[in-house]
């Protein structure tokens, strides 16, 4: 068989070639590998298509620690890690394993008891009402949730959440749907919006307001209250006040006959079916003493435009462009496949992330050679106290989106990759590679450009070493 000119082929055809022309005894130079026959579209040979070994199992080594899916690989986790532990004999939950594969066989870097981080609003006790339902994470249910409490509440078209206050300030998500919000402020102005997914809002402490659904599904939200020893039973609630106090002194307050209270609610109404609002317009106040309030209890969050990074996106949400919410600010986070919230700190307020989608790998650094890493799912609840260092890993196959959410007036926070590339050189090398100059070399080249990158996505020629590496 005679060799034809193989100028100008592309790789496919020039591996198809190669192929053909092996089984025939001839043959030709061409790059045997996975990575080729993959690129041309080729099943992998049988030296090839073997499966990765599961990590779990006592002849895996892997000592870089490498994440692993077990949900997306659907593996069942199992404490082995680089020849030690062994099999489980006892009873054992499949399901939460694979949320948690980082708890089951934790990396070889984690050491000490660092409280736990995680809890799952699958876990809190569901109140369900005419139309809707509540549910709560405060420093009850997880204990390191110190200075935030979360409320996830769902109404249905034209469900109310009555009027009411709190001691507390309420910072509030719409995770989807359409919700209206009326509210006074503390000049007695009259506020009314309407919120769709990825608004916010913000009540500061003791004022007054009301949530209702809006469109043919309603609404569904989180709210955030900036103290971890909130409880959604201990709200002000006006059916749950005039309940008890008596009609005579209602009657006087409101000039009117006791018996026009006659029929008062004799109980809290909380969560309940009201009637379709109209537009705001029509449903606005209009009496003498009305005013319109000079303050705006709402923001856009997801109409801003993102900070873009290598690895995603961020949009950042305070008093600097949403003066009112003086005590609660945010990020909304994408990850994507691969990418990495790089390794930093919060100065200022323990961060508190609440995870929409996506699967993570979070390793918090708590100084004293102490360090523990949790894994998240979308529904779950994320602590990492004040100046504790971590990163938030994708570890799966589709966007993480999350929400870093703190009891700070402004959002702050250190990157180690800055502050490596704008501290001097030979500090760094000493620090790191005082006995590995080669290495101190090619990590200060990388470093010294000291520009952030939040979410960061590392080159793929080192993510392919590493890969190599581990097999």
């Amino acid at each position: 068989m005679q060799l034809q000119n193989v100028r100008g082929l592309s790789t496919w055809q020039l591996l198809v070639a190669g192929l053909a022309l092996s089984n025939s005894g001839l043959a030709i130079p061409v790059e045997d590998s996975p990575r080729q026959y993959l690129l041309a579209g080729l099943d992998l040979p049988p030296k090839y298509s073997k499966k990765t070994k599961s990590p779990y199992n006592p002849d895996y080594r892997d000592p870089y620690d490498h994440a692993v899916d077990a949900i997306g690989d659907k593996l069942d986790p199992l404490p082995y890690r680089n020849g030690l532990g062994t099999s489980v004999l006892g009873p054992w939950n499949y399901e939460r394993s694979r949320q948690s594969p980082d708890l089951v066989r934790p990396p070889s870097t984690d050491h000490g008891n660092l409280k736990n981080m995680r809890w799952s609003f699958a876990d809190s006790h569901i109140r369900i009402e005419e139309g809707g339902w509540t549910r709560q994470t405060t420093v009850r249910e997880l204990g390191t949730s110190v200075e935030l409490a979360a409320v996830n509440m769902r109404l249905d078209e034209g469900v109310i959440r009555e009027l009411h206050w709190h001691k507390e300030a309420e910072w509030a998500f719409v995770l989807d749907g359409r919700v209206r919000v009326t509210a006074i402020d503390y000049e007695g102005g009259n506020f009314m919006d309407d919120l769709k997914k990825g608004d916010l809002w913000y009540f500061p402490s003791g004022v007054p307001h009301s949530l209702q659904g809006l469109g043919e599904n309603g609404t569904e939200f989180l709210l955030i209250f900036d103290d971890g020893n909130f409880s959604e039973e201990s709200t002000f609630i006006l059916s749950d006040w005039l309940a008890h106090t008596p009609k005579s002194v209602i009657a006087k307050n409101f000039h009117l006959a006791p018996e026009v209270f006659a029929h008062l609610p004799e109980k809290e109404k909380y969560i309940f079916q009201g009637s379709t609002p109209g537009s705001i317009d029509d449903e606005k106040p209009t009496g003498k003493g009305v005013k319109k309030s000079k303050y705006n209890f709402v923001h856009r969050m997801l109409d801003q435009e993102p900070h873009l990074t290598s690895g995603g996106e961020v949009r950042i949400t305070d008093s600097k462009n949403f003066p009112i919410s003086k005590t609660v600010a945010a990020a909304h986070v994408i990850i994507q496949p691969g990418a990495l919230r790089e390794m930093h700190w919060h100065p200022n307020a323990d961060e508190w992330n609440f995870f929409l989608k996506g699967r993570a790998r979070v390793t918090i650094f708590a100084s004293e050679g102490s360090a523990r890493t949790f894994n998240y799912v979308p529904g779950d609840v994320g602590i990492v106290p004040r100046n504790m260092g971590h990163f938030v890993e994708n570890i799966g196959d589709e966007p993480i989106e999350m929400l870093e959410v703190f009891r700070a007036d402004e959002f702050r926070d250190f990157s180690l990759f800055q502050w490596m590339g704008e501290t001097p050189k030979k500090m760094v090398v000493d620090h790191l590679f005082k006995d590995d100059p080669e290495n101190g070399e090619i990590f200060w080249n990388k470093v010294k450009s000291a520009e952030k990158d939040e979410v960061t996505l590392p080159d793929s020629d080192n993510e392919a070493g590493s890969e190599e590496r581990e097999l």
